[in-house]
């Protein structure tokens, strides 16, 4: 990858972790814990801690999830990371610049508070899908991307070109 695409590709990755944690502090410095505020018939700002994983996975589980999880986090952190560093098409660089940025933006929620800050919540009809934060939506955004990515046809010689870069 040359070095502007890699720049643009870590750049935005950490663009993510910044308006990832804007967000947040915004919302703990506003909102007392569970607070809620309506802003549409749909959707609510609301404060909410979360010691597990997505839909709240071992949110219970004694405290060793939080280690766990920032291990993970880097872990998969770093091989994103280096998976950047590779000639990729353009689309895969984008999704994986995402999923590096909402993956650091909760590891270090999961440092510096112990849980992680989520404060979207969509709900219809009494029913409340799990609250999330910024960050796990550049992650999904990421995965959509390198899905879409991965649906999308080359033909054999753009193929070839892209294995030469």
């Amino acid at each position: 990858m040359s070095a502007h695409r890699l720049w643009v590709a870590y750049g935005t990755a950490g663009l993510g972790v910044f308006l990832d944690q804007v967000t947040k502090f915004t919302i703990v410095h506003t909102f007392a814990y569970a607070d809620q505020v309506p802003l549409t018939p749909f959707f609510n700002l609301v404060y909410l801690l979360n010691p597990g994983a997505a839909f709240s996975f071992l949110a219970g589980a004694g405290g060793w999830q939080r280690y766990f999880f920032v291990a993970l986090a880097l872990i998969v952190s770093t091989w994103l990371a280096l998976q950047l560093r590779k000639p990729l098409p353009r689309l895969e660089s984008w999704g994986f610049s995402l999923i590096l940025g909402g993956a650091l933006g909760n590891a270090l929620d999961r440092l510096t508070r112990g849980s992680v800050v989520d404060f979207l919540d969509f709900h219809w009809n009494g029913r409340h899908w799990p609250a999330f934060n910024l960050a796990d939506v550049l992650i999904s955004l990421g995965v959509s991307i390198l899905l879409f990515a991965s649906f999308v046809k080359r033909t054999p010689i753009q193929a070839f070109a892209q294995s030469r870069r």
